[in-house]
């Protein structure tokens, strides 16, 4: 009997121990999406067709309201199991390297822009004159499977892994993965909505290829948000992961060039991006003890001791972001911290470096000006 009763007290352990490492913003959602699912189960709240993603009854009463009750709500018990247990790595992972003030914002901006998307592509295909499909703006969608369909594409391109495995049985390329599941998914589950998951991975190919740069703060709107007093008891919370130190994950997209003016989008950058598309990178090299999908770690508010040291610059501009988590996991930022490191990144951006390279290096150098010249001057040579 005893092995049993050692058994039988292991599995709330072990799940106590696997919810405590789920990060403050993901388990939050999580939460929020099982408890509304509950409390409907429970009332017998079934009017789908009020808080779904309908394109005719937003187009026609302006009701936006349904770009974010409907990512909220699902449609049976499979349905929120399955979106949380994808969402629980995909977001630890994305919390971990952002931050989760800057992961939430992500969050809302993927569940507007997906809406977007979807109702655009709705009614141009709804009403083109060859082959009118007028169903598309009369289709329900709920769920939270479009914007993890966008995580997956930015975790994808965060992490430079070279293949994926899906659902363990094979593996395929990483630029393929998505479109992949957006395929199975088509033809394994019944009542799926193509569109917004398709929406899903264009929005998250528009984030990875920096088309929403603009839309996106800086790290000075992180800090003041995390040093708001009414958020203290959020913060002072062990899962709630800092955005200090201008690390540059989360609003930094691979291959944008931040430095360049709004008027100049279509330049030569943006049209090779345009051409590959999907993006081909190496295997950034791994430091021993390190997670080869998860390069460099976050702070987490209360952890001890420094971060591991960032990789050589000499990698591709992925690894060069890696730099910017050798900021002490204790650190505190505050407003006049902020302030200068603003200061000193204009003076870098104003000698001519690049603005991406240029935050990650004064991140990495801790604000000093010299250091990040010198890494800067590194990466060039």
């Amino acid at each position: 009997m005893r092995p049993n009763i050692i058994t039988e007290a292991g599995i709330p352990t072990r799940l106590n121990q696997w919810w405590s490492s789920i990060p403050f913003i993901t388990s939050g959602v999580v939460l929020i999406c099982g408890v509304i699912y509950l409390l409907c189960l429970l009332v017998g709240y079934d009017s789908y067709d009020t808080i779904c993603f309908l394109p005719s009854a937003v187009a026609s009463h302006f009701q936006v309201y349904r770009f974010y009750t409907s990512v909220l709500f699902h449609g049976s018990l499979l349905h929120v199991l399955f979106n949380m247990l994808a969402l629980v790595p995909l977001g630890t992972e994305l919390e971990r390297i952002m931050g989760s003030v800057r992961l939430l914002f992500l969050m809302f901006l993927l569940a507007s822009t997906n809406a977007i998307l979807h109702l655009t592509i709705a009614f141009l295909v709804a009403y083109n004159p060859l082959y009118p499909a007028l169903y598309l703006v009369n289709e329900c969608s709920i769920g939270f499977s479009g914007v993890i369909f966008a995580m997956i594409v930015i975790e994808t391109s965060l992490s430079g892994v070279q293949s994926r495995s899906v659902f363990g049985l094979f593996n395929v390329p990483a630029k393929w993965y998505a479109w992949i599941l957006l395929v199975l998914f088509q033809f394994l589950a019944s009542n799926v909505s193509l569109l917004g998951h398709l929406c899903g991975i264009l929005s998250g190919f528009a984030y990875t290829y920096g088309l929403f740069n603009y839309l996106l703060p800086g790290p000075s709107f992180y800090s003041k948000i995390e040093g708001l007093s009414a958020l203290s008891v959020c913060v002072r919370r062990p899962g709630f992961i800092l955005c200090t130190g201008g690390t540059t994950y989360g609003q930094l997209p691979t291959y944008s060039n931040t430095s360049a003016a709004p008027s100049a989008l279509i330049n030569g950058n943006f049209l090779r991006n345009i051409s590959s598309w999907m993006p081909n990178r190496q295997t950034p090299t791994v430091q021993e003890g390190e997670d080869p999908r998860f390069p460099g770690r976050a702070r987490t508010l209360g952890s001890a001791g420094a971060e591991p040291a960032a990789r050589e610059a000499s990698a591709n501009l992925h690894a060069r972001h890696t730099v910017a988590n050798t900021v002490r996991a204790d650190a505190t930022v505050t407003a006049d911290q902020v302030d200068t490191f603003d200061e000193e990144l204009k003076k870098l951006v104003g000698m001519g470096f690049e603005k991406t390279q240029a935050e990650v290096a004064l991140a990495a150098a801790d604000g000093d000006p010299n250091v990040a010249i010198e890494i800067l001057m590194s990466q060039q040579g």
